[in-house]
This record gives C-alpha cells, sequence and structure tokens, in this order.
C-alpha cells in the first residue's frame, strides 16, 4: 500500500529541502500538514499542491 503521509524528515527529503525550512513552509501555511498524538504529518497531497503552485508562480512570472 502506498503510504499517503510523511514525517517530516521525509517530505523535507522528498523535497529537497532541510528540516527547519520544511517547518517555515508548514508555520506559513505554504504545506498543509496535520498532526496525530503529537507527530507532524505531512499529506503526499500537500507537497505536490506545494509544487504545483510553485510551477504555476514560475509560469505567470
Amino acid at each position: 500500500m502506498t503510504r499517503l503521509l510523511l514525517t517530516v524528515p521525509e517530505a523535507a527529503a522528498a523535497l529537497a529541502v532541510s528540516r527547519s525550512k520544511l517547518y517555515q513552509l508548514i508555520a506559513s501555511g505554504a504545506v498543509a500538514s496535520v498532526r496525530i498524538d503529537g507527530s507532524r504529518r505531512i499529506p503526499v497531497s500537500a507537497l505536490q499542491d506545494y509544487i504545483t503552485g510553485l510551477t504555476s508562480a514560475e509560469r505567470a512570472a
């Protein structure tokens, strides 16, 4: 079964950014996340949405 949620280190590695940068993106609302019993998880779809937003912004510029 394909995983739907990633840990912060896994999501940061997938985006090729640091953990602290990913936490900044989460805090700003650029990347959605959920909390499960105190553990932060990032939906794979949230990463895809973030990348889509970046590419759309690049095309518009």
